[in-house]
C-alpha cells in the first residue's frame, strides 16, 4: 500500500447541491445497499508509466476537484458537505499475476465499492492500482456515487489522459460549493418551482403502484438484476433511430416503457428518468454528482410502436425540462399528495441510459433488416448481481458496449420473478426486432414481445416466491 498526499486551494462546508440531496436522501433510504449507489470504475494506464507518474495524476485529480476530498454531515441546519483542504488516500497495490491487468481492475473496482462508504468521515472514493510486471496497468476505483455521476467519471477519464501524457489542464472554475451557492439564487428556484407544479400536475391523480397485484414471499437477495447482451437490440435500435429521425435513447425508452406497460397490464406507463443535468456550460464539466430524475409519463396510442416512439420522444423531453429541481422540495410536496390521497404514490420504475454516445460504433456488419432477427439467435441474458433492498419495482439500464446492446432489468421479485425480468428483455429486443420490418399494431404487442400482464397467482406452486398459502 502506499499513500497520496494532496492539498487544495479551499476548503469549506456549504449546503447539499440539489444533485447532492437527491443522492443524499437515496443513500439513507437503502441503508445496507447503499452499496448499490456506488460508483466502480477503471482508468487504464496509458503508456509506460511510472508508479511516481500515475500517483501524481491522481494527486491532481484529487486537487483539482473538491468533490473528491468531500464529506457530508448531517447537522441542525440539515446536510452538509465539508470540502477538505488537504490530506491523504491510502492506496493498495495489487499484482495482476497472469490474469489481464484490466480484467483485475475492474474486479478490484467492483470490489472496493461493496463496502459502505462511511460519509461524514471517508473520502468518497478508493482505489488500487494494478501493476504487471512491476509495471502500472491500471487504477481501480469505487466512488460514492454522492461525489460523482457519471457524466463526472467520463471527465475524470479524459482528464486522466491528459495528466498521464504530462499535460497541464486549465482550472477546475466551478465547483460544488459554488453550484450550492447559485441553486439559492433566481433563476434556479423558479425552475424548481417548475418543476415540482409539472410533477404535481402527474402524481395528483395518477396510479399509486406500479404493480396493481400486491407483493408475495420474495427471493433472497429480493432485488436481483437480469442483463442482456444483443446485437440484435443495438442494430435495431440504430435503425429505427435512423428511420423515424430520433435517438436511440427515445427508441430504447420507447420500448422498454411499452413492455412494463403490458406487465403492469395497463395503457400507461409512469418511469423515472435518469437525466445529466448539465445543461448550465458552468456545470458542464464539474466533477460532482448532478443528475437528477425526471418524471415520465407514456400513454400508448391506439396505433402501433412508430407513434410509440414518437410520443415518448415527446415525453422524455418533458422530463427532462422538469428535471431540475429542489429534491426537499419536491419530497415535500409528495408527503403533501401522500396526505390527501392516503399514501404517496409509488414511482419504483426508472430508466437510465449509461451510454456516453447514442451509437455503437463496433457492430459488426449485417445485411438488409430482415437479416437482424437471426442474430437473437447469439443473444445471452444472465443473472448479474442481486442486493437485499434497493427499493426499485424495476429499473431498466442501457449500459455502454461498443459492439452489442447491453441492457438490464432489476425488478423486486416480491412483484415480478427473474424468469419475468428475462421475458421483459427478450421482449424488448422481440419488439425491436420485429418493428424493422413491419408495422406492430398496440394490440399485437403483447404477442410480438411473447408477455402479458403480470398474474402472481400464474406462478408455479413451489417456485422461488410462489404464494406459499395455496
Amino acid at each position: 500500500m502506499v499513500t497520496v498526499a494532496f492539498s487544495g486551494t479551499r476548503e469549506g462546508q456549504a449546503p447539499l447541491t440539489w444533485g447532492q440531496r437527491l443522492m443524499w436522501r437515496a443513500v439513507h433510504l437503502m441503508g445496507d445497499s447503499q452499496t448499490f449507489l456506488s460508483c466502480p470504475w477503471v482508468l487504464p494506464v496509458y503508456g509506460r508509466r511510472d508508479l511516481g507518474s500515475v500517483l501524481d495524476a491522481l494527486r491532481v485529480l484529487l486537487e483539482r476537484h473538491e468533490s473528491l476530498r468531500t464529506t457530508f454531515a448531517l447537522t441542525p441546519e440539515g446536510p452538509v458537505q465539508r470540502v477538505g483542504r488537504g490530506g491523504e488516500l491510502s492506496v493498495d497495490l495489487v499484482d495482476a499475476g497472469e490474469d489481464r491487468a484490466l480484467r483485475v481492475a475492474e474486479r478490484l473496482a467492483g470490489e472496493l465499492g461493496r463496502t459502505p462508504f462511511a460519509h461524514d468521515r471517508d473520502l468518497p472514493l478508493r482505489c488500487a492500482v494494478v501493476v504487471k510486471n512491476g509495471r502500472p496497468m491500471a487504477l481501480a476505483i469505487a466512488f460514492s456515487h454522492l461525489a460523482v455521476d457519471f457524466q463526472a467519471l467520463n471527465t475524470l477519464s479524459e482528464e486522466w489522459k491528459v495528466l498521464l501524457r504530462g499535460e497541464g489542464l486549465p482550472p477546475a472554475e466551478w465547483q460544488p460549493m459554488d453550484q450550492a451557492a447559485a441553486e439559492r439564487e433566481e433563476p434556479y428556484p423558479a425552475r424548481s418551482a417548475k418543476s415540482v407544479r409539472y410533477w404535481h400536475s402527474v402524481l395528483a391523480e395518477g396510479p399509486l403502484d406500479v404493480f396493481d397485484h400486491p407483493p408475495r414471499e420474495a427471493d433472497d437477495p429480493r432485488f436481483i438484476e437480469v442483463g442482456m447482451e444483443s446485437v440484435a437490440l443495438a442494430i435495431a435500435a440504430q435503425r429505427l433511430a435512423e428511420r423515424w429521425t430520433m435517438s436511440t435513447t427515445s427508441v430504447l425508452l420507447a420500448a422498454c416503457a411499452t413492455v412494463l406497460a403490458v406487465v403492469s397490464g395497463r395503457p400507461r406507463a409512469v418511469m423515472q428518468l435518469v437525466h445529466s443535468n448539465r445543461r448550465d456550460a458552468r456545470v458542464r464539466a464539474m466533477v460532482a454528482t448532478v443528475e437528477q430524475d425526471g418524471l415520465f409519463v407514456l400513454d400508448l396510442p391506439a396505433t402501433d410502436f412508430a407513434a410509440v416512439c414518437r410520443a415518448a420522444q415527446r415525453g422524455a423531453l418533458r422530463a427532462y425540462r422538469n428535471a431540475h429541481y429542489d429534491p426537499f422540495e419536491m419530497q415535500a410536496m409528495r408527503e403533501e399528495i401522500g396526505r390527501r390521497r392516503g399514501r404517496e404514490p409509488d414511482l419504483d420504475a426508472f430508466f437510465n441510459d449509461r451510454r456516453t454516445v447514442g451509437t455503437w460504433p463496433g457492430l459488426p456488419p449485417v445485411g438488409p433488416d430482415e437479416d437482424v432477427a437471426r442474430l437473437t439467435e447469439t443473444t445471452t441474458t444472465y443473472v448479474t448481481n442481486a442486493w437485499p433492498g434497493v427499493r426499485f419495482k424495476a429499473f431498466f439500464t442501457v449500459v455502454s458496449a461498443p459492439d452489442t446492446g447491453k441492457l438490464s432489468l432489476i425488478v423486486d421479485t416480491a412483484y415480478l420473478p427473474p424468469g419475468t425480468a428475462e421475458a421483459m428483455l427478450r421482449g424488448v429486443e422481440n419488439l425491436l426486432v420485429r418493428a424493422l420490418t413491419e408495422e406492430v399494431p398496440i394490440a399485437a404487442v403483447p404477442e410480438v414481445c411473447g408477455i402479458g400482464p403480470y398474474d402472481e397467482r400464474l406462478r408455479p406452486a413451489g417456485s422461488p416466491g410462489a404464494d406459499r398459502s395455496r
